[in-house]
């Protein structure tokens, strides 16, 4: 499973950031070379951002390379920083969980109201469900690594009980 997810989300983070640099690069060359640019290459631009931010989160929190303030470890006990860190990852999920509930509602609004993107007129709501989609999932990874932790990231914890 946890192979799958990795594909899954690195794939589609990878998809998107290979279409903004091809998007870049035609939009630039178009306006160096024929004086014209692609009409919504940065609406496009933004939305291929999101894809790329959110499909990254569950990777990163699989992976435990969050940025984290660990210059006290050496002083606090094992079995304390693993309680810490229990509880750190059962509040990002619940933060996560919750923020994907509310992206969820968002894009319902916004499907009602017909949200659509100011140049190119592309529906809003679509990407919007994904960003909550992705919420969830990283969301769930927390859940995971509050039983099964990833050794790197939380001190205290052997390789062995991470894999």
């Amino acid at each position: 499973m946890k192979k799958l997810l990795a594909t899954l989300c690195g794939l589609l983070a990878a998809c998107a950031l290979f279409a903004i640099m091809v998007l870049t690069l035609v939009d630039v060359s178009g306006r160096k070379f024929a004086d014209a640019s692609i009409p919504g290459s940065l609406e496009l631009t933004e939305l291929l951002l999101v894809v790329v931010i959110f499909a990254g989160l569950p990777l990163v929190s699989m992976q435990g390379e969050h940025v984290v303030f660990d210059s006290l470890d050496p002083l606090v006990p094992a079995w304390l920083r693993r309680a810490q860190h229990a509880v750190v990852d059962l509040a990002c999920a619940v933060a996560l969980l919750g923020i994907a509930w509310l992206m969820w509602a968002k894009a319902g609004q916004m499907a009602e109201y017909g949200d659509v993107t100011a140049q190119l007129k592309l529906a809003l709501p679509p990407f919007v469900r994904l960003m909550g989609v992705l919420c969830a999932v990283t969301g769930l990874v927390h859940v995971l690594l509050v039983f099964k932790p990833v050794a790197h990231h939380h001190a205290g914890v052997d390789s062995g009980g991470a894999t």
